[in-house]
């Protein structure tokens, strides 16, 4: 099965995000094939995407991220400035979340460390919390979306709790990612 481990978005800020979304999409002039919104009751801040994990090693995942997030008290963190990924066309549309929080990226770092113990490899990139807006198509329509961007780069959502982890199962769809909740873990 496919996992990744994750912080859940409050509602407020989904919201936001559907407002968001709504208010780029009717600023762009592109097809609706062109790009892929993501429906923000499927967002989440992914800390670590493991990808596929063997069943047996689902318990020994979730009893790491229980140790973890034991281990670090509950905090605040930003969601603002839209950004993307992809050179001069973007292919992702983000808003950032958490960019300049040291208890996200320590926290982070923690799990990254006790996973590569149980055999999950380091992530080469330096972390970027970010939650997804979009994916993009076609590169013609990146290029207007990334020049979009510009008017919402000192956009601030606002802020939302961190107080838990959260394991996932992830089934690709047609219709889109099924997530499955493993396990839900509380911060100090």
């Amino acid at each position: 099965m496919r996992c990744f481990i994750a912080i859940d978005i409050d509602e407020e800020i989904r919201l936001a995000l559907r407002d968001l979304q709504q208010d780029m999409g009717g600023g762009a002039d592109m097809r609706k094939s062109d790009v892929k919104w993501v429906h923000p009751d499927a967002m989440h801040l992914t800390l670590k995407f493991l990808g596929e994990t063997r069943d047996q090693d689902v318990m020994d995942v979730c009893n790491t991220v229980k140790t973890v997030a034991a281990g670090h008290k509950a905090f605040d963190l930003a969601v603002r400035e839209v950004g993307y990924f992809g050179g001069q066309s973007a292919r992702v549309l983000w808003v950032g979340a958490g960019l300049d929080c040291p208890e996200l990226l320590q926290l982070q770092q923690d799990l990254e460390d006790e996973l590569a113990c149980l055999g999950w490899p380091k992530e080469s990139r330096r972390f970027s919390g970010h939650l997804t807006l979009c994916r993009v198509r076609n590169s013609k329509a990146g290029f207007e979306l990334a020049r979009l961007t510009e008017q919402y780069k000192d956009f601030d959502l606002g802020t939302m709790r961190c107080d838990a982890l959260s394991v996932y199962q992830s089934e690709l769809r047609r219709e889109g990612p099924l997530y499955t909740s493993l396990g839900n873990y509380r911060l100090l």
